[in-house]
Formats: C-alpha cells, structure tokens, sequence
C-alpha cells in the first residue's frame, strides 16, 4: 500500500503541478444557469442546491483534472445543506477519485477518545465521505490527534494540521510569545514528533502541515525547521499570496508543497468568459496558476 506522501510527490513529479483546487461551491458565486435549472427540475430548496453543486463540480474535476494534483473539498458548504449535501459531497469525493486525483478532506476536525477515532473512520477510513487526506487542529493536544496519525502509519492516508494559518487574525494565538519563540513555533516541534513513523520512500511524511501563504517569512522558517513534513498552502490568489511568496514553503528541490486557490479557480468564469463557460474559465486559471509558480520555481515544463 502506498504512502500518502509517495503518492503525492509521485503526482506532483507526473504533472509536474503543485496546485490544490478548493471545491468550495459558494451558493452565491455559482452560475446562475446551473441553479435555475436545479430548481425547476426539483424545486427551491437544499436539494435542488445540491444537485447544482454535484453538476458544478463535476465540470470543474473534468476541465483541471490534467492540471491538478488533488481537489479539496470543503465540508462546511456541504454540510449547509443538510443530507442533500452530503449526497453532494460524497458524489463529488467519488467524481474526484475517478478522475486519478488526490482528496484532501477540508473539515478541520479534531476531538478526544472514541469521537476522534470516529472522526477518523470517518474521513480517512474506507467510507463514502473518506478522501486521500484530512485536515485537522491541533488544539486539544496529541491525544486529540493520535486516532488521526495512527491512520497514516501502513497506510496510504494523510493528514495536514492547522499550523500557521492564512487568515488576517492568526496571530493572535499562533504568534503569542512562550518561552521566548511564539506559540506555532513550539507546535511545529510537536507535530514533527507526533509525524515519527509515517515516513515514505521519499523520506516525506504522511503527516503534513497548513501553512498561509500570506506569511511567507514565517513559512520559509517552518520549511527550515520541518523538512520532511509535506505544507499545505492556502492564501495564494484571492487572498492576496503570490507565486513569489509561496517559494518558502518549498524545499531547494521545488517539492514538499501543494499550494491551495479555491474561488480563484473554480469562480474564475466571474472574470472571463461568462458563467456558461466556468469549466472553461478553471481550466485556463489553473493553467495560469501552475505556470505561475513552476515559473517562480524554476520548475518549467
């Protein structure tokens, strides 16, 4: 079986791409044909809501597909719907897997004792909501995320924990002073810890970490202090990160991150082209993407 981290860096060589694309399927940002339609076929409501967001999104697994490493899906615009959504998500988790991508699972979960492990089955067992990939907080400590770890060792799921966020308030805990260095530094050394025994081939863990874009001196200190751990990267695109500014979180050899743009890719059609043509508008914004940061990595096809 292999490693999560094998797997990913074996896809990131092959397409020679580090992009991640959010499905975030903001009701508000859709194009609006595809919602009338729904709602003539089943009437207003969550499942006529979510039948536009399966048909949304299988367009845009079909038009980035060749570009993309892997897809993530953010549970919270799902779970909005109620089951419907679910439907939603686990169609769109089955589309994504047939299309020879990687899922990274965006809920963020955490707990202690038989709720973490239930989290765990969950989302990185072998059910119908289960992706490649989970992402988790660390805010509960180790006990709360060792149900999740214990996923990644001898077998082929992963794991990305909040570290470093993207968003404009992070520091107000991450950045606290202890002990002389601030609070996400010491969290760093604990995850390393916590990741022993998920290493691949590659020498990459299967337990990897979130680091914002959005701080890229703070990244570039994470990538020095933690080597061996894959990033995952929000904040490039809409929230104002740049193909320069995601360069530190690589290593020297342009591997050991994916850099995530959600409503950048899949809403790009608000841009260009029009909403008839939004799989058309995401395939030729993930082009943009993926050329923009080979080109900052000197990582040209």
């Amino acid at each position: 079986m292999a490693n999560f981290a094998d797997r990913l860096m074996s896809a990131i060589k092959q397409k020679n791409s580090r992009v991640v694309v959010g499905l975030d399927p903001h009701l508000q940002l859709m194009p609006p044909h595809l919602l009338e339609d729904a709602y003539l076929e089943h009437g207003e409501g969550a499942r006529a809501e979510a039948c536009a967001i399966t048909r949304f999104n299988e367009a845009i697994i079909e038009a980035i597909a060749e570009d993309v490493v892997a897809v993530k899906p953010q549970v919270a615009f799902y779970e909005q719907l109620g089951s419907w959504g679910f439907v939603a998500l686990e169609k769109t988790l089955a589309m994504a897997r047939e299309a020879g991508l990687i899922v990274i699972v965006d809920g963020k979960r955490n707990d202690i004792g038989s709720t973490a492990a239930a989290y765990a089955e969950a989302y990185l067992g072998d059910g119908p909501l289960a992706g490649d990939a989970l992402t988790v907080n660390p805010y509960l400590g180790e006990d709360g995320l060792n149900p999740f770890i214990d996923r990644c060792r001898g077998t082929d799921k992963g794991l990305f924990v909040l570290l470093r966020t993207s968003n404009p308030c992070a520091g107000d805990l991450q950045d606290l002073p202890v002990q002389g260095r601030p609070l996400y530094l010491h969290l760093a050394d604990l995850i390393n810890a916590w990741s022993l025994g998920t290493e691949g081939e590659r020498g990459y863990r299967s337990v990897g970490v979130v680091v914002g874009a959005t701080y890229a001196e703070e990244a570039r200190q994470l990538r020095r202090q933690l080597p061996n751990l894959p990033f995952l990267v929000p904040g490039y695109g809409h929230q104002g990160a740049t193909a320069q500014d995601v360069v530190s979180c690589f290593n020297s050899d342009g591997a050991g991150a994916i850099i995530n743009s959600s409503r950048g890719i899949i809403f790009a059609y608000r841009k260009r082209y029009g909403p008839k043509e939004f799989a058309r508008a995401a395939r030729d914004a993930v082009k943009e993407m993926k050329g923009d940061i080979n080109t900052a990595l000197g990582r040209c096809d």
